[in-house]
Parts: C-alpha cells; structure tokens; sequence
C-alpha cells in the first residue's frame, strides 16, 4: 500500500495569493466591486479562473444591471501575470518539506497548467513533482468538487483514503473531503485572516498549521503507516 501528500499551489506553496489579492482588489474597487476580505477568500479562494470571473460577473450584473467591464478579466491576468513574475517566492519551509516527504507527492491546483508549471519552476519546486503536476485543465469541474484531487491520486496510484492534502482555502477543503482524503489547512500565506484557520476547520480540514515545520510529523506518521 501506497501513501501520497498532494499540495495545492497557490497560498500553499507560494505567495501568489497575497499578490492576486492586492491587485485584484484595487482593480474591483476601481470599477466598484467591493467585497469583505473574509467572504471574498471564502467564496473565490482555490476556484478556477472561469468560476472567479462567473462569480464577478453575476455580481456586477445584480448591482450594476450590465456585464463586466469587456476585457476586465483578460487584463486582471495580464496585471497579475506580471507582478507574479516580480514577486513570486515559495513560503518558507516550503521547499524543506518537500524535500523531507517520502511518500508519493503531486501538486494540485485550480490554476491553468501553463501557469502553474511556470510558477512551480520559477520558484524551484517544479523538479521535485514533475511529472505529478495537475491543473484544472485536467477534469471537467473544478474545485470544491473532487475530481482534481481524484485525477491526481489515480495518476499517483495511490488510494483516496490514503493521500493527504495541503490546503489553504475552504473551497479546497471541501474538495479534498469530497474525495476522501484526509485534509490539513494551512495559513501561513499573508493572504490568510484570522479567521481562516476555523473556516478551514469548519469545512473539514483534521488540523490547521501555519508553517510547514508542523507537518513533519503527519508526513512522517502517513510513511511509517504506509511503506
């Protein structure tokens, strides 16, 4: 038998949630979409690209009676594209524990597969998963659903039941029950409130920490169980 970690990407191993946030918000704010910080993260953290812009789109038709600005999406990306570039690091400790974990490991995430390689190797995680690196791109619905988490363990040939997942966002929590794995949040990232901790819990995660030194131990406890 076969254990796995499966980590989300974005807010998980890098900072690149706290960069989105920071611009997306001056750019909602300018056309006038303003959202609380905690409903925001809880309702759009961890959703594809074309969830993100679905929700922004019903919104600004309920307040404003029209559709998005045209091209507001495509130049949200573009903006955030290149700040990611001059700002992208890997939380700290990341790349230790990757390093540490024995098991099986893949990387999950709800952004597209081109982005998501890019960011992993600008950073220098990519090596350490590839070629266990899986976007939305891959399954036909996105995240709170499982089949992300799914696609990677059967590509893994690892067991739902024993993988266990990283995650930053209730969405990604929810997901990751939904497939049968055991969950642990994390809120390390900056973009994270206070109260994520207890919404990642509310949603499903086992144990919430906020720096990867904490997970040793669950890592090390899922090889030993499973060699």
């Amino acid at each position: 038998m076969h254990a796995a970690v499966i980590f989300d990407c974005d807010g998980v191993l890098v900072n690149s949630e706290e960069i989105y946030r920071r611009i997306e918000t001056e750019r909602l704010t300018a056309i006038g979409l303003r959202y609380d910080p905690d409903d925001y993260a809880e309702r759009f953290l961890g959703v594809t690209i074309d969830a993100y812009a679905s929700g922004l789109d019903s919104d600004f038709r309920r307040q404003y009676g029209r559709p998005l600005p045209e091209g507001f999406i495509d130049h949200l990306l573009a903006v955030t594209l290149e700040a990611v570039k001059r700002e992208l690091a890997a939380h700290d400790g990341a790349l230790d524990i990757v390093r540490a974990i024995g098991a099986a490991k893949a990387v999950a995430s709800s952004s597209g597969q081109i982005r998501l390689e890019t960011k992993l190797r600008q950073v220098g995680l990519f090596d350490h998963f590839a070629p266990h690196v899986y976007s939305a791109d891959a399954v036909r619905h996105g995240k709170p659903a499982p089949d992300l988490f799914l696609h990677a363990a059967a590509s893994l040939d690892v067991a739902p039941a024993d993988c266990v997942v990283i995650e930053d966002s209730v969405n990604g929590v929810k997901a990751g029950v939904a497939a049968g794995m055991r969950v642990v949040g994390y809120v390390g990232g900056r973009h994270c409130s206070p109260r994520q901790a207890a919404r990642l819990r509310a949603a499903g995660a086992r144990e919430v920490i906020d720096h990867f030194d904490q997970l040793l131990d669950t890592v090390r406890a899922l090889t030993r169980d499973h060699p």
